[in-house]
């Protein structure tokens, strides 16, 4: 199982979505280590920014697992009953987006707490 498997069985457009998400973390990341500061956005606002992509990354991969398990659910309903291994194989596959929906957390919460531990006093 590759990473390229799990991205696509994980459904296009979340993890799409959760990756645009990563990326715009990382420029509001770039923006605060760099201290630039515009008249739209200070370093300070960058900082609150970049938490707050992780945080909607979060939840948009908790809502693609609800999403991908309603859907099993009604392809369950309408098929009469499915075996366990296939059940577990969908559960499975519906944590793909909470997964990697929480790792673009992660990153934002750890760089948050590294930037503002290294930070100097203004």
């Amino acid at each position: 199982m590759s990473i390229s498997e799990l991205y696509y069985w994980g459904g296009l457009e979340f993890m799409n979505t959760i990756s645009i998400i990563g990326i715009i973390m990382v420029v509001f990341m770039v923006m605060r280590i760099m201290k630039v500061s515009t008249s739209i956005f200070s370093p300070a606002k960058s900082l609150n920014l970049m938490k707050e992509a992780g945080t909607l990354a979060l939840v948009i991969g908790v809502l693609g697992q609800i999403i991908g398990l309603f859907s099993a659910m009604m392809a369950i309903e309408s098929a009469g009953g499915v075996s366990m291994e296939v059940l577990a194989a969908g559960i499975k596959v519906s944590t793909i987006t909470t997964l990697y929906g929480f790792l673009v957390f992660v990153i934002s919460r750890l760089a948050s707490l590294i930037i503002q531990a290294t930070a100097k006093s203004e």
